[in-house]
């Protein structure tokens, strides 16, 4: 299974090692490619560290009608990225994608990231911009 899209807004986890399991929303990841997604992680972010010592990680999304967990492999590409100087740009080799779908259930309404301001939604916009610069390289 490759990696399917997601509309922005959508709520995606992070779960990295290098210790105990430590898992983390993340409100800026986009789908590259079939099998690899970027995701923005705040340059103050323990998970940022995490990633660096032991690059194995997991990321789940949760949407309407979507819910799947990427198993990747994680590589800082951009630190700090361009568009914005408090983020740092991490891309995720996915080598499998878990499908949480079920016959039994469906899911219809996800929760979904909004921000509060304005100056937050620039800042995420900003975030986005970068991700998908990098995303168009692939």
């Amino acid at each position: 299974m490759s990696v399917p899209d997601w509309p922005p807004g959508t709520v995606t986890v992070l779960s990295t090692g290098g210790g105990p399991a430590h898992a983390i929303p993340v409100s800026a990841a986009l789908r590259a490619d079939e099998r690899t997604v970027l995701v923005a992680l705040a340059l103050r972010r323990s998970s940022l560290t995490r990633l660096r010592e032991d690059p194995r990680c997991a990321l789940t999304v949760l949407g309407a009608d979507l819910a799947f967990t990427a198993h990747a492999t994680a590589t800082v590409v951009e630190a700090p990225l361009a568009e914005a100087e408090n983020v740092a740009a991490v891309r995720l080799d996915v080598h499998d994608v878990q499908d949480h779908r079920a016959p039994a259930f469906v899911l219809r309404a996800p929760v979904d990231w909004d921000w509060v301001d304005d100056e937050a939604r620039s800042r995420d916009a900003a975030v986005r911009a970068g991700l998908a610069r990098l995303g168009a390289g692939r």
